[in-house]
């Protein structure tokens, strides 16, 4: 049984108090809830498919496949997907796109052809830009795995609909325009991720 190695979101009283300057509503939010723990997926390969798992799928649907792909394929690496069958991927409860998109990642890095490890280097626009030329992956995809793979500071996802519930409740909207988002993003910056973790919360309560 493969069990993919998991790690904690790393942040601390530094960007709570500046985002807690920055907005009372999300101050009076960070009050209540304390600090939160956000797991996140060191090794990228295994984070990319994790995203590419969440695609359109409630949070506790993609627990289920997450858990049974690790159960039915063994560790999540690019060798061991590559050397499964695309019908073997599907089989654990992904459509057949989301399973192609996954094996013929796996296979690419395996053989060599895509450094998937180059995107440690990259600023966050470029990983985006980077990973959305690959076939199956967009613009939330990319974003997922920048917080839960690369771990990194700034973002806030627009095409995340928990992100969006978050800031609807964060302040009492029946609506969020883009213009609106953007403003939300730029205020929270550079702490979008931090945010986006009590956002997450907010929108599951």
């Amino acid at each position: 049984m493969g069990s993919v190695i998991t790690a904690y979101y790393e942040y601390g009283q530094e960007e709570l108090e500046a985002l807690r300057q920055r907005d009372a509503a999300l101050d009076s939010v960070i009050e209540r809830m304390g600090k939160l723990e956000r797991e996140v997926i060191p090794d990228l390969f295994a984070a990319l498919v994790h995203a590419i798992v969440g695609q359109l799928i409630s949070l506790q649907a993609a627990r289920t496949v997450w858990g049974r792909m690790q159960r039915e394929l063994g560790e999540i690496t690019a060798r061991q997907l590559a050397g499964a069958s695309v019908d073997e991927i599907r089989a654990c409860g992904l459509t057949m796109k989301k399973a192609q998109c996954i094996h013929s990642l796996a296979s690419r890095i395996d053989e060599g052809t895509w450094d998937i490890e180059a995107l440690r280097q990259l600023p966050d626009d470029e990983v985006v830009a980077e990973l959305t030329k690959q076939d199956g992956i967009g613009r939330w995809t990319a974003e997922m795995l920048l917080i839960h793979g690369l771990a990194r500071r700034d973002v806030l996802s627009y095409g995340d609909a928990a992100i969006r519930k978050g800031i609807m409740r964060l302040y009492s909207l029946t609506e969020l325009s883009k213009l609106e988002f953007e403003q939300v993003r730029a205020r929270f910056s550079p702490y979008g991720t931090i945010a986006s973790i009590y956002l997450w919360a907010l929108a599951h309560e």
